[in-house]
């Protein structure tokens, strides 16, 4: 067809020609429309060779780890697929779609392409960026594209069932009347209209998958019974999900035997799966700068402080500087394990990121929920540095700049939940100046508190300061023995019966 159509325009050019009639304008028009055609139909079938082909999956549920109850709930709802005669016999409808909802780095892409290996489907997969272009209708055509190849494609590949898999489902399926571009809205209804006229009886199968980490903002169409027919929430790990996604990344790898994969876990509170991923990558990527055979302990605990903090940064403090970074984290340190022994996993003086040095705090266990207690006891850490500063030089420094905000933003919260002397309150109706107030006193009491706690350890902060500064970076069981030797029997605080909700970090800015 395309080569009677250029064919027939030539012979029409040579017959004006012969004519007499000036068809130079005429050519260059032509020309560029043959132009814009044939960019448009390779861009065309660019994206129908890259993005559109089938995926050869080989990835398998056994193979994710730390989404338990995701896995459980996503195989219960492939099961349609996988024993239809079944769930007809029962009267069920088959799912038309499934939306995996989550942070970022968690696995939806992993959880979507098992899927299909569990349900041996055709796999396809798209961004929803892919749809959006400037020049409406564009993207309502590649959504018809898309599902007509996914049943196509089953038939050739002899496959009963196809998945169609859209990442980031959020940039075309937010909800509609909010962008003045009329493209974002045609291509959500063209989708819409493909979900309805999806068949649940006949073969091939077509199920969409689609990912998001702003489910909030999707519009309700989308989400109705018969289109998305359930959310599947791929949550972050806790701490065994992190330990198994720790063996899986670790597996073939060669760690030393006296690493303790259950102690990164606990390190590792809030972490991803992906950030996980790049924690074991980067414990190895040490151990070839080393020119290590094995990954070690210390190796890992340098990737916990790259993945959070950032790479170490060229900045060269002082030695005055180092010598007040020092005394700034030993004051987090200390009144972090006065008031919760064992939580103090690293010290360091080592720039990394913004921050010139920091103390990474470690959970026993992973907490969902925060007492007053607790509350309480990071407002004191927070404001220990700037204190530990105080007592030794008699002044403070801009390094507490960012303690400051995490005491204040700790406070605020005891305020909004109930948890401070003015009692239960609205947060809606609450005026600005009574919050203010009631943080500025907060933020006082804990104040007095800890500098209680801090002053009978003045010269003993500024002796170990020393070691700090010389070594750059000390252990937590090496803090503990030398805070066991100083320690002042009936000055220390009883530990509340609480638990630190995560791995946290007081860092100098």
């Amino acid at each position: 067809m395309k080569e009677l159509v250029i064919g027939m325009g030539v012979a029409v050019m040579l017959f004006l020609g012969f004519l007499g009639v000036n068809v130079l304008p005429l050519f260059f028009l032509v020309g560029l429309g043959v132009a814009l055609w044939l960019m448009m139909d390779r861009k065309s079938t660019v994206m129908t060779a890259t993005r559109e082909a089938p995926v050869r999956h080989q990835v398998s549920f056994e193979q994710i780890g730390g989404q338990e109850h995701a896995k459980r709930e996503l195989r219960e709802a492939l099961d349609f697929l996988r024993y239809r005669e079944r769930i007809k016999s029962l009267g069920i409808r088959p799912l038309k779609g499934i939306l995996l909802t989550g942070p970022p780095g968690t696995g939806k892409t992993l959880m979507a392409k098992a899927a299909a290996t569990y349900t041996d489907s055709v796999f396809l997969s798209a961004s929803g960026s892919e749809f959006v272009e400037m020049y409406v209708g564009v993207g309502a055509q590649r959504v018809r594209d898309l599902f007509r190849k996914a049943r196509a494609l089953a038939k050739k590949e002899s496959k009963d069932s196809a998945i169609i898999f859209i990442d980031e489902i959020d940039v075309v399926g937010g909800k509609r009347g909010q962008f003045s571009h009329q493209e974002y809205d045609q291509t959500l209804n063209q989708l819409l209209t493909e979900m309805d006229g999806m068949s649940t009886t006949h073969t091939p199968m077509v199920l969409v998958m689609a990912a998001t980490n702003r489910p909030d903002i999707l519009d309700s169409a989308l989400l109705r019974p018969g289109r998305f027919d359930r959310q599947i929430k791929v949550d972050l790990p806790d701490k065994e999900g992190r330990l198994h996604i720790l063996k899986i990344q670790t597996d073939g790898k060669p760690v030393h035997s006296s690493v303790d994969l259950e102690h990164i876990a606990r390190e590792t509170f809030g972490f991803s799966g992906a950030q996980l991923e790049s924690l074991v990558n980067e414990a190895a990527i040490i151990a070839l700068r080393q020119d290590k055979k094995e990954v070690t302990q210390e190796m890992f605990r340098d990737a916990v402080d790259k993945v959070l903090m950032g790479e170490k940064t060229g900045r060269r403090p002082t030695d005055e500087e180092l010598q007040r970074v020092a005394v700034h984290e030993l004051g987090h340190a200390i009144v972090s394990e006065l008031m919760r022994p064992g939580t103090v996993s690293h010290i360091t003086i080592s720039p990394r990121g913004n921050a010139l040095g920091f103390v990474r705090q470690i959970p026993e266990s992973d907490k969902y929920l925060y007492t007053l207690d607790y509350l309480k006891q990071q407002i004191n850490v927070a404001l220990a540095g700037a204190l530990a500063e105080e007592l030794h030089y008699g002044n403070r420094s801009t390094g507490a700049q960012n303690d400051f905000v995490q005491a204040s933003s700790l406070a605020r919260t005891m305020v909004k939940c109930g948890l401070s002397r003015i009692g239960i309150v609205d947060e809606e109706h609450l005026p600005e100046t009574v919050l203010d107030t009631e943080v500025r006193y907060i933020l006082s009491e804990q104040e007095k508190e800890t500098r209680e706690v801090l002053t009978p350890y003045k010269d003993d902060i500024a002796n170990f300061a020393d070691h700090v500064v010389e070594e750059e970076s000390v252990g937590g069981q090496e803090f503990r023995t030398w805070l066991e030797g100083v320690i002042k029997p009936e000055l220390s605080l009883p530990a509340p019966n609480v638990e630190l909700g995560g791995a946290q970090i007081s860092a100098s800015v």
